[in-house]
């Protein structure tokens, strides 16, 4: 993947001194956790959006007294969705005794990151990260707040079928733990229903021209495209598409959820498809919150309050456990529960998984994006 490949941003992993509240602690110090993502490169859009959650977050719970009567202190982690730079970063957090740490985003840099936290003795929450892989292969320390490919796959699939079923379907992914991990969840969804595509294909991220493949898919005479990847070859493709003159159907997954899509497919964007949670911005438990993004202008869409999430539910852990030792903390989210959070109230299986995933459909439209009634 071409991704920017540098190791950590310029603020680095140093502390960020929110309200300056570090500076007033008693002896023990803060306590260090950390959110790690794409801050840089093509997904960095997806790197803020889990720093601007962090940061509220963080300053939400120091405002509040903190956790043990200890502030946090937020370290930033750039990963730019690379594995090898997640590596990298994940041993540095390590290295900075950090707790715990909401992240990573992508799915191919949060598992080689997972063994590094699960050998460090750090509690690792995706806020993010799809793929079955990153819970499945039974890391002790290793939770996600959001839903899983194969459960993402099928809400996909099964939307294919029931309105798309006399259509040529082409399937694309980008070779990414994440992108071709949905994209073959969505086709087995499918084909378990009786439909089959007529293109299976993967394309290479970063690139800038993608006539090639849209000219493949004309010559098919493809109607509808499952994206398997993210949002900026989604856009990419999708407006090329349209000048070849092709009237085809994007459907994608949670990785379109951010308005940087529309920035990069303008109106070739509209009525493009995509599954994501029902929208946390409109939930009761939420609204507080969500006024004090919205109050300094943000917009705590996507992965925004998913990041939020992550860290209420360590902190609260740490409360009820009276510990920030990642083990008990682990052990705790497992058979305690339900933590309440900013998504509402969340439980987790024994893998790690939310045991309540609630994938629904969303379109875009005249440069926004909302849930589908």
């Amino acid at each position: 993947m071409k991704t920017t490949r540098r190791l950590i941003l310029g603020a680095g992993l140093g502390s960020l001194a929110l309200g300056r509240g570090a500076l007033a602690q008693g002896a023990a110090g803060p306590i260090r956790i950390a959110t790690a993502g794409p801050m840089t490169g093509q997904y960095a859009a997806f790197g803020t959006q889990m720093r601007e959650g962090a940061n509220q977050a963080v300053t939400d719970i120091n405002a509040a007294g903190g956790v043990l009567g200890r502030q946090l202190a937020l370290e930033i982690g750039d990963d730019a969705c690379d594995p090898r730079q997640a590596v990298s970063v994940a041993n540095q957090l390590a290295g900075r005794r950090v707790a715990f740490v909401a992240g990573h985003f992508c799915s191919g840099s949060s598992i080689p990151a997972r063994d590094v936290y699960a050998e460090e003795g750090v509690l690792q929450i995706s806020p993010a990260s799809t793929n079955p892989r990153f819970t499945d292969e039974g890391k002790w320390n290793t939770f996600r707040v959001c839903g899983r490919d194969d459960q993402q796959g099928q809400v996909a699939g099964r939307h294919i079928l029931q309105n798309f079923r006399n259509r040529r379907v082409a399937i694309l992914h980008d070779n990414s733990a994440y992108g071709k991990g949905l994209a073959d969840e969505t086709k087995k969804a499918m084909n378990a229903g009786g439909m089959q595509e007529v293109m299976y294909a993967a394309y290479t991220p970063g690139e800038r021209d993608y006539n090639a493949l849209v000219s493949r898919m004309k010559a098919a005479n493809i109607d509808v495209i499952y994206l398997g990847g993210y949002h900026t070859e989604g856009g990419l493709i999708i407006r090329q598409a349209r000048e070849q003159g092709m009237n085809v159907t994007l459907i994608g997954g949670d990785a379109l959820v951010t308005n940087e899509f529309w920035q990069i497919a303008g109106p070739a964007g509209e009525g493009t498809l995509m599954t994501f949670s029902s929208d946390p911005r409109r939930r009761p438990s939420a609204a507080e919150v969500v006024a004090r993004f919205r109050a300094r202008n943000v917009d705590p869409e996507g992965y925004v309050l998913y990041t939020y999430a992550a860290i209420q539910i360590f902190a609260e852990a740490a409360r009820r456990t009276n510990t920030v030792d990642a083990r008990r903390l682990a052990a705790a989210l497992k058979a305690q529960g339900p933590w309440q959070t900013v998504l509402g109230p969340i439980s987790f299986d024994q893998k790690g998984d939310v045991t309540v995933p609630d994938y629904v459909f969303y379109i875009w439209r005249n440069g926004s994006y909302a849930e589908i009634s």
